[in-house]
């Protein structure tokens, strides 16, 4: 009765959250340092320099994966290094469009989104507070990622939540983890907080020495592409431990769908620099 009373409090202060993000995201998110209005060239390159590489997958992941009795390929598609001055209609019109077919779903990751608008800061202009310092030492770290766990990632998820919502969320897990209730945290935090990639020693430089922060408007900027490309579209966030989506282009692709098809992160999560890949149902 006690955990069932708990969880309802937690969808109600879900709700609430829910209702305060939307409002700090109107009000204090506007500031973008990149134009998200897409912008695809008129005709896009037959060729492109991953032809080499296509449709190999990477080093130990594989191209097929079965999810309960259709089959699927993942084609991960390697770019250049992608920075602030690039734009993601670029991007895909040159790594993508030349190999999508009809059907196909597009899968972006979200770090690149958020390169390109600007919300990847390195953390040397990164003054952490003490209390994000304090904070940072309770986040478990995995080999998967590190997350909030260090000071300067922790520091802008103070920033991006808000005191309010922070000590809500603290006070949430708190609250329910001697009840072996796991997220409490995450749950009132949202998705604008798992988001969040910290500084990691298998990244990719310059950006192993950067915070990036969950992209934003990610379902506009979803829904723009695929309607310029004529392609299914999904932001996803994809780890070797889970699979977020951010942005879709449609309802017809679910979030259990791409769970199950991006199960074993056939994207990568270290130096193999292949932000997009083509789901292909066969």
């Amino acid at each position: 009765m006690l955990k069932c009373s708990i969880v309802l409090i937690l969808i109600i202060l879900l709700k609430l959250a829910e209702v305060a993000e939307l409002a700090y995201a109107s009000v204090s998110k506007t500031d973008v340092r990149k134009d998200l209005r897409v912008r695809l060239p008129p005709s896009a390159p037959k060729h492109s320099m991953i032809e080499q590489n296509y449709p190999n997958p990477n080093p130990g992941k594989n191209l097929k994966i079965l999810i309960g009795e259709s089959a699927y390929l993942r084609f991960p598609l390697k770019t250049h290094l992608i920075t602030l001055n690039d734009n993601l209609s670029d991007i895909v019109a040159r790594y993508a469009v030349p190999f999508l077919q009809k059907g196909d779903i597009l899968c972006i990751s979200e770090r690149i989104v958020s390169i390109m608008q600007g919300r990847a800061i390195p953390i040397s202009s990164i003054k952490p507070t003490q209390l994000a310092k304090f904070f940072s030492k309770f986040v478990t770290k995995t080999i998967h990622g590190i997350g909030i766990g260090s000071p300067w990632s922790m520091h802008l998820a103070i920033r991006e939540l808000g005191y309010l919502r922070f000590f809500l969320a603290v006070f949430i897990s708190l609250l329910t983890k001697p009840f072996g209730i796991k997220g409490g945290f995450y749950f009132i935090a949202g998705k604008s907080i798992t988001g969040i990639d910290g500084p990691c020693h298998y990244t990719i430089p310059p950006y192993d020495k950067y915070v990036t922060l969950a992209p934003i408007k990610s379902k506009q900027l979803a829904k723009s592409l695929a309607e310029k490309i004529g392609y299914d579209i999904a932001i996803v966030d994809v780890s070797n431990f889970a699979v977020f989506s951010f942005g879709k282009s449609g309802k017809n692709i679910s979030d259990k769908f791409l769970a199950q098809v991006l199960r074993d992160n056939p994207l990568g999560q270290e130096t193999q620099q292949t932000p997009l890949c083509i789901i292909r149902k066969i």
